[in-house]
């Protein structure tokens, strides 16, 4: 599939138009077995394995319901270590500030940014400023790198084997529905980001010995696209019950009112976790003991019914097929 002559929204999206990017421009000009795994993070050879990860932060607005750039460019950085079977030690972090910036709003974001590095059990330890002009930003971007020690081998799609479970950490869609309810000045309600770091309930799920498959925290795209990810190409499917996706009231009733869907909205503080069927209650019961993980759920199997796809059994007892995302649905939610 060609490219479009300009970049779009879209392409930044997490979903179809991303892949095209990813795989018609990026990967044939810096083709590498480190990129070919297109995971969260790489996972660098040393004296002890290194997993090195990068993410930029643009979220409009800076402040919303449950977090903030700060918080949100330590824990997607550190999230993207975690899920790649690393333990996050070190961060970098890069401001690109706008002339015109109030000093106050970036003393906000960097005390906390320094919390969230200290509930996380990371340390920042280098950076970068630059200033750019007055419109040619939009405030405050944010881009961390982070380092970290492998604790866990093998986390790849391609380990899933048919009837393996799927679980998810938590409830879908959080973040990005406080974002765009923020953007739109709303009324919130109870409705806040899950932003949250993610590596103490990984290391719970290793702790438990449970043959886990791959990990990842579905950010863009959701948990839909997160789900097409690990099955594209695969001789494997992925089948959900509806019913079984724990989705707050207040995400469904924003939904609604917007016009998204939960499934495709980005989470900051969940987990999604294909393991060996028979340890799920492990996984499960390892991820109910925190608070991250309270509302853990058994959504759905690897089946080889439907491969390449994931296939989600409505509440209507219909079958819907949940594609990548298509289009920006959500822009600078992350």
């Amino acid at each position: 599939m060609k490219m479009d002559e300009i970049i779009t929204l879209d392409y930044g999206s997490g979903g179809k138009k991303t892949s095209r990017l990813i795989e018609t421009m990026i990967l044939p000009r810096m083709d590498n077995s480190f990129l070919a795994e297109l995971g969260d993070g790489a996972i660098l050879p040393g004296e002890s394995e290194l997993v090195f990860s990068t993410d930029s932060f643009v979220v409009d607005p800076l402040f919303f319901p449950g977090g903030d750039i700060g918080e949100l460019s330590v824990y997607g950085t550190v999230n993207d270590i975690a899920v790649c079977g690393g333990e996050p030690k070190f961060l970098s972090c890069a401001l690109i500030l706008e002339e015109g910036l109030e000093t106050a709003v970036l003393e906000k974001v960097l005390a906390s940014m320094s919390a969230a590095a200290g509930r996380a059990g990371v340390s920042i330890v280098t950076g970068d400023t630059k200033v750019v002009e007055k419109g040619r930003g939009d405030k405050l971007y944010v881009n961390t790198a982070g380092i970290g020690f492998l604790r866990v081998r093998g986390l790849t799609p391609r380990a899933i084997r048919n009837g393996d479970a799927v679980i998810l950490s938590g409830t879908a869609g959080d973040h990005g529905t406080a974002v765009m309810l923020a953007r739109s000045e709303m009324m919130q309600g109870n409705l806040k980001s899950d932003c949250a770091p993610l590596n103490r309930l990984c290391e719970a799920v290793f702790r438990t010995g449970a043959k886990v498959r791959v990990l990842r925290d579905p950010t863009r795209g959701g948990i839909a696209t997160t789900l097409n990810e690990f099955v594209e190409g695969s001789p494997l499917g992925i089948a959900i019950e509806e019913k079984a996706v724990p989705v707050r009231d207040e995400v469904k009733a924003a939904c609604e009112l917007l016009g998204l869907d939960p499934l495709y909205c980005a989470n900051e503080g969940k987990l999604l976790c294909i393991a060996a069927q028979k340890d799920a209650p492990l996984v499960l019961e390892a991820m109910h003991r925190l608070p991250e993980g309270q509302e853990a759920a058994l959504i759905g199997t690897v089946t080889d019914t439907c491969p390449g796809r994931v296939v989600m059994k409505t509440s209507f007892g219909g079958n819907r097929v949940l594609q990548k995302l298509a289009g920006a649905q959500l822009p600078r939610i992350c």
